[in-house]
């Protein structure tokens, strides 16, 4: 995929607005390393910032309109900031939800005009959906002269997935997209969003294999899940009123409401209690360069995503069993809500591109699918380009 470049962004939408534009904000995407669907259950995640990123070039206008184009879908769209009602589809959905919630916290909103251009595939559980709002945040924060907090802004990004799109999201990719630090991944609490920065072990780096299968997660399955969940708590506040989520109960605990439980939920809920603490557990196994430890942790989150939750699927399978295959693999799983996209794997850096090369081969000729596979570092949060 061909790399994004500000600068011809900012050069395209001066095309296309006859002026200079006011700058360029970017936003990148994330892998989450483990803690998968722990976010929306108040437990632990710890996802890394990549170097593929949401652009959107942005120029303040004189009235209360948002004209937006976006490059990959070669359309225009448009709306006024006082008329934006939830519900409205597609990628200027996302786009508007930011504004939206940002009028809704009591932020006043300028018109602008942007110009979105990304190299992060969409639809590949690489986060495009909230690297697009925190970049058109960080766009229309600047064009309105608002100062720039990330957790609070991750908070209202959310808000606009929520309740403008309709996607029942958790905290962790906006927090990722805002507030990863250079360098590092990002313990977070998704209870308190209280955060630490967790380096990668030396030697070992992290590599991306996109599955090719794409899915949208406005399409039912992922609020399924999170319905799931909630069911759970439901049953399980009956004998523990304490319970705020699923983070907040042990194995031992969820099993005693067992026969009340339909089955899937039972086995849906079994994987978040057992998956919340794991983000800790891994980062501990990080620090104390236990990388044995870390590949069985990360193993097992794919197995529980697998056969517990049931988002997984043939191709991410198949990836994540020939990544384990090679002996330079110290773990892989899927990564992201799942239903398709991208697997990881933790992988010694020194034979990164010997594995690339083995994976992805072996993959092609089962699948017949010439998806990209990369190695990643940890960046930084969005920003704007100088």
């Amino acid at each position: 995929m061909k790399r994004l470049d500000p600068e011809r962004l900012a050069f395209e939408w001066g095309q296309a607005f006859g002026r200079s534009p006011d700058g360029v904000a970017l936003a990148p995407g994330r892998v989450n390393l483990i803690g998968e669907h722990t976010d929306y259950n108040g437990g632990f995640v710890l996802p890394m910032a990549i170097e593929r990123h949401v652009g959107v070039a942005f120029g303040a206008r004189g009235d209360r309109t948002l004209r937006a184009r976006a490059l990959a879908f070669a359309e225009s769209r448009d709306a006024e900031i006082d008329r934006l009602r939830p519900g409205m589809g597609g990628w200027f959905g996302y786009v508007a939800g930011v504004a939206w919630a940002l009028e809704a916290s009591g932020y006043r909103v300028r018109g602008a005009d942007l110009l979105i251009d990304a190299d992060l595939p969409r639809d590949a559980g690489l986060s495009s959906s909230a690297a697009l709002e925190l970049a058109s945040a960080r766009a229309l924060s600047a064009a309105s002269e608002i100062d720039w907090e990330p957790v609070e802004m991750a908070q209202l990004c959310r808000k606009g997935e929520n309740d403008f799109v309709g996607v029942a999201c958790g905290i962790m990719d906006q927090m990722a997209s805002a507030a990863c630090e250079e360098g590092a991944a990002l313990l977070l609490d998704c209870r308190s969003l209280e955060g630490s920065a967790v380096e990668l072990p030396a030697g070992f780096t992290v590599v991306v294999m996109d599955s090719g299968v794409r899915r949208s997660l406005a399409g039912g399955e992922y609020n399924r899940r999170r319905q799931s969940c909630e069911a759970a708590v439901a049953a399980l506040r009956e004998d523990f009123p304490e319970v705020g989520s699923l983070r907040d109960v042990s194995a031992e605990r969820l099993a005693t409401v067992r026969e009340r439980l339909d089955e899937t939920v039972y086995r849906r809920a079994q994987h978040v209690v057992l998956e919340s603490y794991r983000p800790v557990d891994l980062a501990a196994a990080f620090a104390a360069g236990d990388v044995a430890r870390a590949g069985h942790l990360i193993n097992e989150s794919h197995d529980g995503l697998r056969d517990l939750f049931e988002v997984s699927c043939r191709e991410l399978d198949m990836l994540v069993d020939l990544a384990r295959d090679r002996r330079e693999c110290l773990g892989a799983r899927l990564t992201g809500a799942g239903f398709g996209g991208c697997a990881i794997a933790l992988v010694e850096a020194g034979s990164a591109a010997t594995f690339i090369d083995a994976v992805q081969d072996r993959y092609r000729k089962s699948v017949r699918a010439g998806q990209d596979f990369f190695v990643s570092r940890p960046v930084g949060g969005a920003r704007l380009v100088p």
